[in-house]
């Protein structure tokens, strides 16, 4: 459902910018002030308004889906083993209810690893490597394993496209776990959000600078689970 939203706020941005509507730059989309925005666009040919208002409908009947389906996931969540795991992980910078509860319920104990690479090699995050002889090549990531865990994390990684900052919402989500969960989440914004802008300005494609993000971002989250679950944590790297 979370996809279907994504995809329908693409095509609305597509058809914008075809006809040359464009947002002001630096500031978000999909807030109050953006809709108050498309709400005063007029286009010249009845049909595309038509389509446009469409396009709009769509998307806030999609936000209104996912926000039904979080409501019941906050509902499940009380009564889930793994519940403290997950509102730990929430204290990470891109990683909301959905994207947690994603990432617990598709792995389950995450403490099964005994690192962060094997985990890490699990969701297929890690390079692919081809060896002729004594020349080893190092190509694109396996994508082996759970590719629906693998996707959130990548889309996870765009948020860490901004400097390191302790936004309010963010601080609120982190002040409900504990000194040291804040403490891994703070070191995991500074880095990652170091990691992104130097692979952009190495001229990286941004999504591999995401899929970089999210490689280095399942340390962190590794780190998280041992520390809620009380496993002794060797390395988030």
């Amino acid at each position: 459902m979370k996809g279907l939203e994504r995809i329908t706020k693409q095509r609305l941005n597509a058809f914008l910018l075809r006809y040359g509507r464009i947002y002001e730059s630096g500031k978000s989309r999909w807030t109050q002030a953006h809709f108050r925005w498309m709400e005063g666009l007029k286009f010249d040919v009845t049909v595309q308004q038509i389509v446009f208002q469409e396009y709009v409908d769509a998307v806030k009947q999609a936000e209104a889906r996912v926000a039904g389906l979080e409501k019941e996931m906050e509902k499940a969540l009380e009564y889930w083993v793994l519940a403290p795991v997950v509102e730990a992980l929430m204290a990470l910078r891109g990683i909301k209810l959905i994207t947690a509860m994603t990432v617990m319920a598709e792995l389950g104990d995450i403490t099964r690893f005994d690192s962060p690479r094997q985990l890490m090699s699990f969701l297929g995050l890690v390079p692919s490597e081809a060896s002729s002889g004594l020349t080893r090549r190092r190509g694109g990531i396996t994508k082996t394993g759970n590719g629906h865990v693998r996707r959130v994390l990548v889309e996870s990684g765009w948020c860490y496209r901004f400097p390191a900052r302790k936004t309010a919402h963010l601080q609120r989500r982190a002040e409900k776990c504990s000194d040291a969960v804040q403490a891994i989440a703070w070191k995991a914004q500074k880095r990652l959000c170091g990691r992104y802008t130097h692979l952009l300005g190495r001229g990286k494609l941004k999504v591999q600078v995401c899929t970089a993000v999210a490689r280095e971002l399942v340390g962190f989250i590794w780190a998280i689970a041992c520390e809620v679950m009380g496993k002794h944590v060797v390395s988030t790297r």
